[in-house]
């Protein structure tokens, strides 16, 4: 493990030097395998990731099986950003969707840090705002909104996180993300491809036509992304 280069995370690159180098020793990188579990429901969160490539996709999992995803982490912020205020109790049960790497820190470290600057601590507050809002967003759009808008959403939302077109996502990621049943996301999938808006063959999808992406998305992607350039902008 060694320390990396902060500018490829947006939370790290946001840093003012001050705050950068008060984190900066402790830092370490770790690759994100695909499906690693980082936490669990219920369990105590000791490391805060910041991703550089990959997706980290927060899952509540429910009494009959069913796993639904809440929200998604990639390289424009952290995980565990709220935990360093308070109670480091995994409310979600964080997955690595998109394999990738990231950097690491104690929590314990970086709740230190937080102690010490007011800079730092109002942007651990922005980030995990933000990240709350995309909660009630995905919600209010799991409950209201067609299965095409909210696939539509989501793969935009990982390209933007991922920084890639070829995604390895297969129908039970894709049934989790939407909160849908594998046969919906198959059938969706298909309407999608054949609007040539992806490409999509055993788990693998390629995003050909993003504005027609934002087409077929309900306006729940607009409205995290305005969500997060508010609390997340210069």
């Amino acid at each position: 493990m060694e320390t990396i280069v902060r500018p490829s995370n947006g939370f790290l690159s946001a840093l003012s030097t001050d705050d950068h180098e008060l984190i900066r020793p402790y830092l370490r990188t770790v690759d994100l395998p695909h499906d690693a579990v980082l936490v669990e429901t219920g369990e105590t969160l000791k490391r805060a990731y910041f991703p550089h490539r990959g997706v980290i996709s927060l899952v509540v999992k429910l009494a009959k099986g069913e796993h639904v995803q809440v929200a998604m982490i990639g390289r424009d912020s952290l995980l565990g950003a709220l935990s360093t205020m308070g109670d480091a109790c995994a409310l979600n049960t964080a997955i690595v969707l998109i394999p990738g790497v990231a950097s690491v820190i104690d929590l314990d470290r970086l709740r230190m840090a937080a102690d010490r600057s007011s800079s730092l601590r109002t942007l651990l507050t922005r980030h995990g705002l933000a990240v709350y809002a995309q909660v009630q967003q995905t919600a209010g759009c799991n409950a209201a909104h067609p299965v095409e808008s909210r696939l539509s959403r989501c793969l935009l939302h990982t390209h933007d996180l991922s920084g890639d077109y070829r995604l390895l996502l297969t129908q039970e990621a894709m049934a989790q993300m939407i909160g849908a049943r594998r046969n919906s996301v198959s059938l969706v999938a298909n309407t999608l491809q054949q609007a040539n808006f992806i490409h999509y063959s055993r788990g693998h999808i390629q995003i050909l036509n993003l504005e027609g992406l934002r087409q077929a998305a309900c306006e729940c992607y607009a409205t995290v992304k305005a969500q997060y350039d508010r609390l997340l902008g210069p």
